[in-house]
């Protein structure tokens, strides 16, 4: 395992008294990962920053009840949940190998406060809606928000990690953005200062309307 990354400090910030938790993921993911296919093997040398910490840097944003599509290692959804206990976290992830990767993390983690959905995100149903849904590294926003912004209760968030192209895909998705009548679309930048330059977050919020 002597590629892995080394842990950075600024986990110990952004984890607290949760860091033992968030060790315990990552080296599980440093060990299992690339054999249950769940992160490719250039992603070892950089797990905490480009996944592990990118992921947690968004923790604050999150509150009440919150669906991770497509959540496959658990990035953003098992990180955000170790960082963030108060807040219940719903997994929803399609393939049955990934699904079976979650369930283990969230009972060797002991996490009380994730429910793991084996779905597509159109197959979700919760009467209430959830106060904020989540993806990262899915699909295009023009894709995905016919999967996550009719899961968002009236008045709740959208909360997409993305890439350095995320003002790109609100330019591209304004016909959806439209039909799913999403208000406030931004982008906001994570991490400044506490993250590598090239590994801050980039996160489209915006509100939806029933």
């Amino acid at each position: 395992m002597s590629d892995v990354e080394v842990e950075p400090s600024a986990a110990a910030t952004l984890f607290g008294d949760r860091l033992d938790l968030a060790r315990q993921f990552t080296a599980s993911l440093a060990e299992q990962g690339e054999e249950r296919g769940l992160i490719g093997p250039l992603e070892l040398p950089r797990l905490w920053t480009r996944h592990i910490l990118n992921s947690a840097i968004a923790a604050p944003l999150f509150h009440g009840s919150v669906a991770d599509i497509g959540s496959g290692a658990g990035l953003p959804g098992v990180v955000l949940a170790i960082a963030r206990p108060d807040v219940q976290f719903t997994l929803v992830e399609p393939m049955e190998r990934r699904v079976m990767w979650l369930t283990e993390q969230v009972a060797a983690l002991g996490l009380d406060n994730v429910n793991v959905v084996r779905a597509r995100a159109e197959d979700v149903q919760r009467a209430d809606g959830f106060d904020v849904v989540t993806a990262r590294a899915v699909s295009a926003l023009r894709t995905l928000l016919p999967w996550t912004a009719p899961l968002v209760r009236d008045g709740g968030e959208l909360v997409l990690l993305k890439g350095k192209n995320a003002d790109n895909e609100i330019d591209a998705a304004q016909k959806q953005i439209k039909k799913y009548r999403l208000s406030d679309v931004r982008v906001e930048v994570l991490g400044e200062g506490v993250l590598p330059e090239a590994e801050v977050t980039r996160v489209i919020r915006a509100f939806v309307r029933a």
